[in-house]
C-alpha cells in the first residue's frame, strides 16, 4: 500500500526505490547545496548518503522521482510511520536535485503522494528541519499547517529539531481502516 507501483502525471513519475537505483540517485544527492539547510548537511557525502539510502530501501515506502518526459532522476521521497489507529502516515525524507528546484516537481510529487495517502488515512504529517526555510515555504505552498515543533531522529542519525506540518484529507470523510 505505502509503496505504490506507479504514480505519475505529466510532470513526474514515482516508482518504488530499488537497490540498483543507488548510483543514479547518489549522482543527484552528491551536491552539497541540496543539503545546506537540511538538519543533516553532510548527507551529500557518500557514507552518510548510504545510510539514508539503506533506510529508504528498508522503509518499503520510498519512491524514486523522475521527470515524466525524460526519466531523468530528480529526487526521492517516502511514506513512513503509518499509524492506522490514528489514520495518519508521514511523508518525508524528500529531496530534489537543484535542476528540479522551482519547477513544480515537489508540488507534483507531493500531490500524487497525498492523493494516494488519502485513500487510506485522514491526515499526513511532514517533519521539516527547523532551519530549512526552503522546505518550510514549500510546505505552506502545499497548504500544510504548522502544528508544532518536535525532536526527530532520522534513520541512523542523531535527533534534531523539526517543524511538524499536517495536511488533512480535503473532503473530511474518513478513510477506510486497514
Amino acid at each position: 500500500m505505502w509503496q505504490p507501483i506507479h504514480l505519475h502525471d505529466d510532470k513526474v513519475l514515482l516508482t518504488p526505490l530499488k537497490p540498483e537505483d543507488f548510483g543514479r540517485l547518489y549522482a543527484v544527492a552528491s551536491d552539497p547545496l541540496i543539503w545546506e539547510q537540511h538538519p543533516n548537511p553532510d548527507r551529500y557525502k557518500r557514507e552518510v548518503f548510504e545510510n539514508y539510502f539503506k533506510g529508504a530501501i528498508e522503509s518499503e515506502g520510498a519512491l524514486l522521482i523522475q521527470n515524466a518526459q525524460t526519466e531523468e532522476v530528480v529526487g526521492c521521497s517516502r511514506f513512513y510511520d503509518h499509524e492506522p489507529e490514528n489514520s495518519v502516515v508521514k511523508i518525508g525524507y524528500t529531496f530534489f536535485g537543484r535542476s528540479a528546484w522551482g519547477k513544480g516537481y515537489n508540488q507534483a510529487s507531493k500531490k500524487l503522494m497525498l492523493d494516494h495517502a488519502f485513500d487510506y488515512v485522514d491526515a499526513v504529517i511532514f517533519h521539516v528541519g527547523e532551519k530549512n526555510m526552503r522546505s518550510r515555504i514549500a510546505m505552506t505552498r502545499l497548504g500544510a499547517e504548522l502544528i508544532g515543533l518536535e525532536e526527530v531522529a532520522y534513520y541512523g542519525e542523531s535527533s534534531r529539531m523539526n517543524c511538524v506540518f499536517q495536511i488533512r484529507k480535503p473532503d473530511g470523510n474518513s478513510s477506510p481502516k486497514e
